[in-house]
């Protein structure tokens, strides 16, 4: 064979070989990065969520390391059970949840998440998993001084930003809005006077309590329609949200979720 046979035979082994480790490359970008709706080779569910909020999700340490739980967390790990999916948790601030899920950097939202309509528009959402009532939190001292929803109007509440319960501070008469990413940021202001009543989901509130001294639950109701709690999904996966809302059909049909929140519950309130 002259050189230029041995050069044309040398460049299309060359070229196979650059094609091999081209492919072999995708191949394992495809393995690492496959999430839960592209099929890929190791299914991964992405749930975003302001782990803020027990028992729905909260930070505990966990056998020596700071773990991620709650019961929206454990309805997270059903459904990517159901899907033969690892999931992976973001902690996010609570209202970028739904721009992360719009952009596909996460796949489902559970966050303690209320199905408004304003939310409908930006993204699919599941079926009603659980429902809570709200509660007025206030430093131990103001138990009696804002007992009932009249006592509250013209206060400075403190509220999640993004949360249903900024919208029910907001439509209360003459009150004062202090809105902040973190439950404990609001706690933290009613602890130094900065707010006087501070509107909680219940069982969050229930927590919080019981583990921060000198703040209490008033008898004051807010006067709200609850439709509970969704699930957010990105818009138009069809596939995803029928998965999601199968996970949830068989878990309430076990009676499971009401199991989550009580262990959730001992859990949030046992010594951290």
């Amino acid at each position: 064979m002259n050189k230029w046979g041995k050069l044309s035979l040398g460049m299309i082994l060359a070229v196979g070989l650059l094609s091999g480790c081209g492919q072999n490359k995708n191949d394992s970008d495809t393995a690492a990065n496959g999430n839960a709706t592209n099929g890929g080779a190791a299914k991964k569910l992405t749930m975003g969520t302001s782990a803020d909020f027990p028992p729905y999700e909260f930070h505990k340490v966990v056998d020596g390391k700071d773990t991620v739980v709650g019961f929206d967390i454990d309805i997270a790990k059903e459904i990517a059970a159901d899907m033969g999916a690892e999931l992976v948790i973001k902690d996010l601030p609570f209202d970028s949840l739904l721009n992360e899920l719009s952009s596909g950097r996460v796949d489902i939202v559970i966050s303690g998440l209320s199905p408004t309509e304003e939310r409908k528009k930006a993204v699919d959402l599941s079926d009603i998993y659980y429902k809570a009532e709200q509660a007025i939190v206030v430093r131990e001292a103001d138990k009696d001084k804002y007992a009932t929803m009249d006592a509250v109007k013209g206060t400075k509440i403190g509220v999640q930003t993004g949360s249903i319960q900024e919208e029910i501070a907001k439509g209360i008469e003459g009150a004062k809005v202090t809105s902040l990413g973190k439950i404990s940021e609001i706690v933290l202001q009613l602890q130094s006077n900065r707010v006087d009543t501070a509107i909680i989901e219940g069982p969050v509130a229930k927590s919080f309590v019981k583990n921060v001294p000198g703040l209490v639950i008033t008898d004051a109701k807010p006067e709200v329609e609850d439709d509970g709690y969704a699930i957010g999904i990105k818009k138009g996966n069809k596939e995803l949200l029928d998965q999601v809302n199968s996970t949830l059909t068989r878990l309430n049909s076990e009676g499971k979720i009401d199991e989550f929140v009580t262990a959730a519950s001992e859990l949030a309130d046992s010594t951290k």
